[in-house]
């Protein structure tokens, strides 16, 4: 692809690539798409840069959970968990949950849990503590649900790579189904049941599914054999559509590919958010100062991190606990209490990141997978502060918090590797003591002394798997826009592409030769802008966590001094008055 405006480098280190060819082909598929489906072209040109075939447009636009969804049966062991679950029911067994600690797991342990209550079959939560605990089904976690009862107990968004935990349950009698998404290994672990579109001997080609949309399919399959059954003839048959806003947000949150049926799960999740029957969510955005109309990226980055609060730096069930309730004043108490422990999180990780920060800076190397640890950061920032490196510097980055000699790391991927798969295989090969995950994130256990070979193992697994493909720092733009065409009507034609999110990213585009009128530093860490084209059109313009960086540099200082501006258009809603404004990517100098 060649690049907009000629930029090679810019003020971020990075190179502006065209998303879309200037070539005939594109330009008849943009022409075909405007005459049959009636959309403007701007609309017509970011489907073809995501690739939505012509065919499949009216789908991609106003995707249904009714079209989408497969037969739940399609994947492996689907119908051996339902039949136990049916015998479960039938005889009012206690059922255990047992969940990982976050959102995907949070999401999960209360759709599950939802329903059962709906049903009136008296079920057992748990969820496990990060630091006391760690990652995974646990003894400890499992005697408790079987003391309490439970005779039959559910893994959600974890399990399939327990094999001692849960051999040594299964051999003493214990029953589990593992409902898992992470990357599995040819040996699976001891159960009644492993659902995991991503097992080895799965074609049910439903890799991509968050945790959460894998228990709603188990939830499917479950009322259509109850529902054979008779069980419904004197009960109420529980709605499974009023809680698609829980899968909405796990999907989200889990940062799989919204296409096919994530993006069904997700859109019609966010029109079910706007009843706000969910009291748990409905606290969550009070507490979070949101009254806007929900979208995903209200889901990602303000209800997620409160729920994720739980897991990383507080209690780790209140975040299920929470998305189950059905009483207010707990709901409001709870919500309270997670917004003061996301505070508490946001000042563990940036402490977490600027020591990370200076220590990638001290490694002059050009490594292509970006590795840092140190003795005790908080595990429970690590995943973000992973997260912010990779947004950074456009590169996988794994962050290592060191304790007794033995590392806790979290990884986040880009587009193109598959970094579950490497820290599988790394753990195969023995070197790490454990690991698992899916293509854009993980999570392992390594030894101190292992982690400088761990380095050089992901780099090198990365430069094979990824041979010939550009590795650039590529900033991926739509197109070029005036300063005036950022509007509302722009917004409007953008907003039928929602819900925007990994395979469907947020469109991007550079504003040129724009000059900055006013600039001031806003919180602690973003910069807000005003920009001029001429004399009669003004954009307006936020910089998130740009204070001290190089682009924050040339926008305090560089009045009057055209620059080209790269960013997101969005609707910002501030004291009941709405406007439009950039939300500022990167700048590069005229």
């Amino acid at each position: 692809m060649g690049t907009v405006l000629g930029i090679e480098s810019s003020v971020g280190g990075r190179r502006w690539s065209q998303k879309l060819k200037n070539d005939n082909e594109s330009e008849r598929l943009i022409y075909a798409i405007v005459q049959r489906y009636g959309l403007t072209e701007i609309v017509a040109r970011l489907l073809i840069a995501r690739k939505v075939p012509i065919d499949d447009v009216e789908r991609f636009l106003n995707p249904k959970v009714r079209e989408e969804m497969p037969d739940p049966l399609s994947l492996v062991d689907m119908n051996v968990a339902v039949d136990r679950l049916v015998k479960a029911i039938k005889e009012h067994e206690v059922i255990g949950i047992f969940a990982d600690y976050d959102v995907d797991g949070a999401t999960s342990s209360a759709l599950l849990k939802n329903y059962l209550d709906a049903l009136q079959i008296q079920n057992e939560l748990y969820i496990p503590d990060r630091i006391k605990d760690g990652y995974g089904p646990n003894k400890k976690g499992l005697e408790n649900l079987k003391n309490k009862g439970a005779s039959l107990i559910l893994t959600l968004d974890c399990g399939v790579l327990a094999f001692d935990v849960l051999d040594e349950f299964y051999g003493e009698g214990g029953e589990i189904i593992v409902v898992d998404h992470h990357m599995a290994e040819p040996k699976l672990p001891k159960a009644v049941a492993v659902i995991n579109p991503n097992r080895l001997d799965d074609d049910s080609n439903l890799g991509n599914l968050a945790a959460v949309g894998v228990v709603f399919l188990l939830l499917v399959a479950l009322t259509r054999a109850l529902r054979e059954i008779e069980w419904f003839t004197a009960k109420e048959e529980p709605e499974l559509l009023q809680w698609l806003d829980l899968v909405a947000i796990g999907t989200v949150c889990d940062v799989v590919e919204l296409r096919g049926l994530n993006r069904a799960f997700v859109a019609q999740g966010l029109k079910v958010m706007t009843f706000q029957k969910n009291i748990g969510v409905k606290a969550l955005r009070r507490a979070a100062g949101v009254d806007k109309k929900p979208d995903a990226y209200q889901l990602g980055f303000t209800i997620g991190p409160r729920i994720n609060a739980a897991g990383r730096v507080g209690k780790a069930e209140l975040g299920a606990r929470l998305l189950s309730c059905d009483d207010e004043i707990y709901a409001m108490e709870v919500s309270g209490l997670l917004e003061n422990q996301n505070n508490k999180r946001q000042q563990i990780e940036r402490m977490v990141l600027d020591q990370a920060l200076s220590l990638v800076k001290q490694d002059d190397s050009a490594d292509d997978v970006i590795v840092v640890a140190a003795d005790n950061w908080h595990p429970g920032v690590i995943g973000i502060v992973a997260a912010r490196l990779r947004e950074k510097f456009n590169k996988p980055t794994c962050v290592v918090s060191i304790q007794n000699d033995v590392g806790k790391g979290s990884g986040r991927s880009v587009s193109g590797w598959d970094l579950g798969s490497a820290v599988i295989g790394a753990v195969q090969s023995g070197l790490l003591i454990g690991g698992g995950g899916h293509k854009m994130a993980a999570g392992f256990s390594v030894e101190r002394d292992r982690v400088t070979e761990l380095k050089q193992y992901l780099n090198e697994h990365f430069i094979r798997s990824t041979e010939g493909v550009d590795n650039a720092l590529n900033l991926p733009i739509d197109g070029l826009i005036t300063a005036s065409a950022a509007n509302g009507e722009l917004l409007k034609q953008l907003e039928k592409l929602e819900p925007f999110g990994a395979g469907n990213p947020e469109p991007r585009f550079v504003i040129p030769s724009l000059k900055v009128k006013y600039a001031s530093v806003v919180g602690d860490q973003h910069i807000r802008c005003r920009f001029e084209e001429n004399s009669s059109s003004q954009v307006n313009g936020i910089c998130f966590r740009s204070v001290g960086t190089k682009i924050g540099e040339v926008l305090l200082n560089k009045n009057g001094t055209p620059l080209h501006v790269a960013g997101k258009i969005r609707r910002n809603t501030w004291q009941g008055r709405t406007s439009v404004q950039l939300v500022i990517d990167d700048i590069a100098l005229v």
